[in-house]
Protein backbone atom coordinates (compact mmCIF):
# COMPACT_ATOMS: atom_id res chain seq x y z
CA UNK A 1 0.00 0.00 0.00
CA UNK A 2 1.31 2.96 -0.90
CA UNK A 3 2.25 6.54 1.18
CA UNK A 4 -1.02 8.24 -0.14
CA UNK A 5 -4.08 5.54 -0.08
CA UNK A 6 -2.71 4.91 3.79
CA UNK A 7 -2.82 8.33 4.45
CA UNK A 8 -6.56 8.24 2.63
CA UNK A 9 -7.77 5.69 4.34
CA UNK A 10 -6.34 6.93 8.00
CA UNK A 11 -8.26 10.32 6.89
CA UNK A 12 -11.62 8.77 6.44
CA UNK A 13 -11.43 6.65 9.35
CA UNK A 14 -10.45 9.54 11.70
CA UNK A 15 -13.69 10.49 11.33
CA UNK A 16 -15.85 8.62 14.20
CA UNK A 17 -19.45 8.82 12.34
CA UNK A 18 -17.74 7.68 9.07
CA UNK A 19 -16.05 5.02 10.66
CA UNK A 20 -19.96 3.99 12.00
CA UNK A 21 -20.86 4.31 8.81
CA UNK A 22 -18.24 1.75 7.70
CA UNK A 23 -18.98 -0.32 10.33
CA UNK A 24 -22.88 -0.77 9.60
CA UNK A 25 -21.72 -1.24 6.06
CA UNK A 26 -18.82 -3.94 6.91
CA UNK A 27 -22.01 -6.05 9.15
CA UNK A 28 -23.39 -6.85 5.62
CA UNK A 29 -22.39 -8.32 2.31
CA UNK A 30 -24.21 -5.03 1.11
CA UNK A 31 -26.32 -2.18 2.04
CA UNK A 32 -28.40 -0.14 0.35
CA UNK A 33 -28.45 4.02 0.85
CA UNK A 34 -31.86 3.65 2.37
CA UNK A 35 -30.67 1.21 5.08
CA UNK A 36 -27.72 3.87 6.18
CA UNK A 37 -30.48 6.96 6.02
CA UNK A 38 -32.64 5.41 8.30
CA UNK A 39 -29.85 4.32 11.21
CA UNK A 40 -28.17 7.27 11.22
CA UNK A 41 -29.38 10.35 12.36
CA UNK A 42 -28.05 12.56 9.90
CA UNK A 43 -29.04 13.75 6.68
CA UNK A 44 -29.17 12.34 3.41
CA UNK A 45 -26.42 14.67 1.84
CA UNK A 46 -24.08 14.37 5.02
CA UNK A 47 -24.64 10.37 4.05
CA UNK A 48 -23.20 10.53 0.89
CA UNK A 49 -20.56 13.01 2.09
CA UNK A 50 -19.12 9.97 4.09
CA UNK A 51 -19.41 7.51 1.68
CA UNK A 52 -17.71 9.48 -1.10
CA UNK A 53 -14.72 9.41 1.16
CA UNK A 54 -15.09 6.36 2.36
CA UNK A 55 -15.09 5.23 -1.73
CA UNK A 56 -12.30 7.21 -2.51
CA UNK A 57 -10.30 6.15 0.07
CA UNK A 58 -11.16 2.59 -1.40
CA UNK A 59 -12.46 1.06 2.02
CA UNK A 60 -16.14 0.66 0.09
CA UNK A 61 -17.48 -0.08 -3.66
CA UNK A 62 -20.56 1.91 -4.80
CA UNK A 63 -22.77 -0.30 -6.82
CA UNK A 64 -25.61 2.10 -8.62
CA UNK A 65 -28.79 0.51 -9.44
CA UNK A 66 -31.47 3.00 -10.96
CA UNK A 67 -31.64 5.61 -8.51
CA UNK A 68 -30.30 3.47 -5.72
CA UNK A 69 -26.59 3.10 -4.88
CA UNK A 70 -25.53 0.06 -2.56
CA UNK A 71 -22.68 -0.23 -0.87
CA UNK A 72 -20.02 -3.04 -0.27
CA UNK A 73 -17.39 -3.55 2.24
CA UNK A 74 -13.54 -4.04 0.85
CA UNK A 75 -12.12 -6.34 3.03
CA UNK A 76 -9.29 -6.96 1.63
CA UNK A 77 -8.54 -3.19 1.46
CA UNK A 78 -9.16 -3.00 4.86
CA UNK A 79 -6.69 -5.71 5.99
CA UNK A 80 -4.03 -4.20 4.06
CA UNK A 81 -4.46 -0.82 5.78
CA UNK A 82 -4.47 -3.24 9.28
CA UNK A 83 -1.38 -4.94 8.28
CA UNK A 84 0.53 -1.61 6.75
CA UNK A 85 -0.61 -0.16 10.22
CA UNK A 86 1.14 -2.78 12.25
CA UNK A 87 4.48 -2.87 9.97
CA UNK A 88 4.69 1.03 10.65
CA UNK A 89 3.99 0.98 14.42
CA UNK A 90 6.40 -2.08 15.05
CA UNK A 91 8.95 -0.15 12.78
CA UNK A 92 8.60 3.05 14.81
CA UNK A 93 7.91 1.70 17.95
CA UNK A 94 11.40 -0.71 17.66
CA UNK A 95 13.39 2.75 16.07
CA UNK A 96 11.71 4.28 19.42
CA UNK A 97 13.10 1.76 21.62
CA UNK A 98 17.20 1.80 20.46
Amino acid sequence: MDKEQFSRIAKALADPRRFEILEAIACQDEMPCKNLVEGFPISQATISHHVKELATAGLIEVRREAQCCHYRPRPGVIAEYLEEAARRLGAEATAAAE
